[in-house]
């Protein structure tokens, strides 16, 4: 036979080509699983968060108290000739915020307002504050309540004869909790009503109440 005319055998390469390659279903169908089970997770987290931000840490009214009233000091003095009366009075407040929430609070300034006859004579200021959660931070505070106000009352001679002033105070408190990322406003006003003895510069019928909002 002719060399020129033997066989040529296919090269190895022609062979490797004509192998059928393997199907690809098998390594699609697990990172296919793999995005699945991510997406799934991330969306049980997602779900979770907002269950607890419902729940647990559901943003709640924070609670203000005034836990005491107390005279410091009076100093008094009728004119009967006159029907007028000069009167100095201080009074020590303690006034008791609690922090419900599972996540601190800060609280902003704001004031607790002394009242007698429907108007206001002392302003007490309420500092800012952080209360830790599920805490309560009681804050002491003086005032003195403001002479030229208590004589333009005409009430204030009855008052003073008699030797008892029924007043009032009214604190509100407002602040921030964060919730998962969110910052949420809450306040509350907490009003009293009580009654100033200038004989034995006590302090009784104290009839107190709040008001919480979110």
């Amino acid at each position: 036979m002719d060399p020129e005319e033997a066989p040529i055998a296919p090269s190895a390469a022609a062979g490797q080509a004509d192998k059928p390659k393997p199907p690809k279903s098998g390594r699609s169908h697990r990172k296919r699983n793999i995005c699945i089970g991510i997406l799934v997770s991330i969306v049980a987290i997602v779900l979770l968060i907002v269950i607890l931000a419902l729940t647990v840490f559901k943003a709640k009214d924070p609670k203000t108290t005034i836990n005491s009233i107390t005279v410091q000091n009076v100093s008094i003095a009728l004119d009967m000739t006159r029907m007028r009366v000069n009167l100095n009075v201080t009074l020590d407040v303690n006034l008791g915020i609690k922090n419900p929430n599972k996540v601190s609070m800060k609280l902003k300034k704001g004031n607790a307002d002394i009242m007698y006859g429907g108007e206001t004579v002392g302003v007490v200021p309420i500092p800012v504050a952080k209360i830790s959660a599920d805490k309560t931070t009681a804050l002491n505070m003086t005032v003195t309540l403001l002479a030229n106000r208590l004589l333009s009352n005409p009430q204030l001679f009855s008052d003073a004869t008699a030797g008892s002033m029924p007043m009032s105070t009214k604190a509100k408190v407002s602040g921030k909790v964060n919730i998962v990322g969110i910052k949420i406003s809450v306040s509350a006003t907490s009003t009293c009503h009580f009654t100033v003895f200038l004989g034995n510069r006590t302090v009784s019928d104290q009839d107190c109440k709040t008001k919480a909002k979110i």
